[in-house]
């Protein structure tokens, strides 16, 4: 895994979990569509109890979505309980219904009447295009999906580690030729504020600089060793005989979620989701084309003030984000495990140019 490091933001090495759930309170689940034909799953972040203010910026031509309008600053969800990452294209967006019945069972979510039963919960979603990629177009993330998913999520201990590579909304993900997946990052600031990125890189551009084989986010995140000559180009052909097995990949998107335990205003949580987008474009090239559905979603848990005598407090944590998505989206491709199915041969950058 990349090196964690300071950065120009003023931060320190991450946090124990070294990801999204270093911003305590944040839990992840994962669940995968069941099958042999099967490459497709979708990924839950779930808030503490009473929810976190959010945000969403999308920046794709071709995003699949649901209840980000909620999220407009000038409206009137507050607070969200989750925030659900998914396979399946726009099929899958059944899933947020599976984690939608799960919040009303517990409770959780917009009150609308007297009785603590009577909850609307909001549950912003946003899905990848991973359709066919293990052989079966059908098969994609239902509600029962979402629910395992939630459910994976609040078994978890507070702070646990999150799994990454081929998991979740990952487990049919494909970056340019090679396989992608999930891919966590996070950051502690100087002033002990945490951020932290939970990413699914599977993107229309290529996470591999064509002239070295280094990653282009590597470059970023720490001193990249680029892979020797004659293994890149060993690479090149592995690739060139994949894309050809491949056809034509249509359709793709790069989701991520970015929280901070930073007590924000929803237009700050909003400021903060869409400059995260520049980790992806360091990360991916090229970026955000009419085919891809590039969403960043921000959560903020309210545990800690910025400086209210620092009108520029803000900017560390704009410029935090943007580092926890390129160092999550490196770390999404160094973890992901190829795949050689009916769907075609999505070979893994482990499998071309080792774990370095």
């Amino acid at each position: 895994m990349g090196d964690h490091h300071s950065s120009a933001s003023g931060s320190t090495p991450s946090g124990p979990a070294g990801g999204l759930t270093d911003v305590l309170g944040l839990r992840v689940g994962h669940a995968a569509v069941p099958g042999p034909g099967a490459l497709s799953g979708t990924t839950v972040v779930l808030a503490p109890e009473g929810g976190a203010v959010a945000a969403v910026d999308v920046r794709g031509g071709g995003p699949g979505t649901r209840e980000t309008d909620a999220l407009d600053p000038r409206n009137l969800v507050q607070r969200v309980e989750a925030v659900v990452l998914t396979g399946g294209s726009a099929y899958g967006l059944d899933s947020a219904a599976g984690v939608m019945a799960w919040l009303e069972e517990q409770h959780r979510g917009v009150r609308v009447g007297p009785d603590p039963a009577q909850v609307v919960p909001v549950v912003p979603a946003a899905c990848v295009f991973d359709l066919g990629r293990g052989g079966d177009w059908k098969a994609r993330p239902t509600a029962a999906t979402g629910r395992a998913a939630v459910a994976a999520a609040a078994a978890q201990d507070e702070g646990a580690p999150v799994a990454e590579g081929s998991v979740g909304a990952g487990t049919g993900a494909v970056i340019g030729a090679l396989k992608g997946g999930i891919g966590t990052a996070s950051r502690v600031l100087d002033s002990g504020i945490t951020v932290a990125a939970l990413v699914v890189a599977n993107a229309v551009g290529s996470a591999v600089d064509p002239r070295t084989g280094a990653l282009y986010g590597a470059y970023v995140t720490e001193r990249a060793a680029e892979p020797a000559p004659e293994v890149h180009a060993a690479a090149l052909l592995r690739v060139a005989e994949a894309r050809e097995r491949q056809g034509p990949q249509p359709l793709n998107t790069t989701l991520a979620v970015v929280a901070t335990d930073a007590d924000l205003t929803r237009a700050q949580a909003h400021k903060l989701a869409g400059t995260s987008h520049d980790g992806i474009a360091r990360a991916v090239r090229p970026v955000h084309l009419m085919n891809d559905g590039d969403t960043v979603f921000a959560l903020a848990t309210g545990a800690q003030a910025l400086d209210a005598g620092n009108p520029l407090a803000l900017n560390d944590l704009l410029a935090a984000g943007a580092d926890v998505v390129t160092e999550a989206i490196v770390r999404a491709v160094r973890a992901a495990r190829g795949v050689d199915g009916p769907g075609g041969p999505f070979p893994a950058y482990r499998d071309l140019y080792g774990t370095g």
